[in-house]
């Protein structure tokens, strides 16, 4: 079955992720490996960087992408599941894409590693594209089932860069367009020099924000920002 009545997994992408809006930088390469999926059946990629670096973005971009080409697509993220959910795994044979985010979260987990090693081989014989990704590159995954490395070392890796200071910026400038506000360049500037450096933080100052200019009915301004940060 596809789902497990007790522990359902959640098919729609969390976040509405696409590929243009995203900022590539050091990562054109990676970013054309995975939209080259889209044109793979039977391909497979493993995704590894550091938090920040936009493994999450792709895997739902790639989603939604097969989505409009009415490819059956599937998204989980490890790291918010229970061991319970494993089970749900079975099935997934069925669709045309499986995308499993933040694989070093199970590594060691006897249980959720044979899940996944079956769910990769059914994918794989029937022709479905399969990309994961993880915080650690494979080499340094101390996996419990050694058969689970070497499934994932037959497709494509990648390994994904944090963005420099002018990449941060042209990723807020980016998210702000998506969220459909102005952000102006002294306040994606104050935000990169004032606030937590690492882009999830930054990302969360953008969206905290946003909803304090629109709760205040302020533009967004330098003060506003001083005012989110210390908050």
């Amino acid at each position: 079955m596809l789902f497990s009545p007790q522990i359902p997994l959640q098919l729609e992408a969390p976040r509405p992720d696409r590929f243009e809006d995203f900022v590539a930088g050091p990562n054109e390469t990676a970013l054309a490996a995975v939209r080259m999926l889209l044109d793979e059946p039977g391909g497979s990629l493993f995704l590894s960087g550091p938090d920040g670096s936009g493994k999450s973005h792709l895997l739902n971009a790639l989603c939604h992408a097969a989505r409009k080409r009415g490819l059956a697509a599937f998204y989980i993220a490890l790291k918010s599941l229970p061991e319970e959910a494993a089970a749900s795994l079975e099935g997934l044979r069925v669709l045309d894409l499986v995308c499993v985010d933040d694989l070093e979260c199970v590594a060691g987990n006897p249980v959720w590693e044979t899940a996944l090693f079956s769910c990769f081989n059914e994918v794989r014989a029937a022709r479905g594209r399969l990309l994961v990704s993880s915080r650690l590159p494979l080499a340094s995954l101390d996996f419990h089932l050694p058969d689970l490395a070497s499934r994932l070392a037959w497709g494509v890796r990648q390994n994904l860069r944090l963005p420099d200071d002018e990449g941060k910026l042209e990723v807020l400038q980016q998210r702000a367009r998506t969220l459909r506000i102005e952000l102006p360049e002294d306040v994606r500037n104050y935000l990169l020099k004032h606030g937590k450096r690492d882009m999830a933080s930054l990302l969360k100052a953008l969206e905290q924000l946003k909803d304090a200019a629109f709760i205040s009915k302020r533009k967004i301004t330098v003060p506003l920002a001083r005012e989110v940060l210390k908050g």
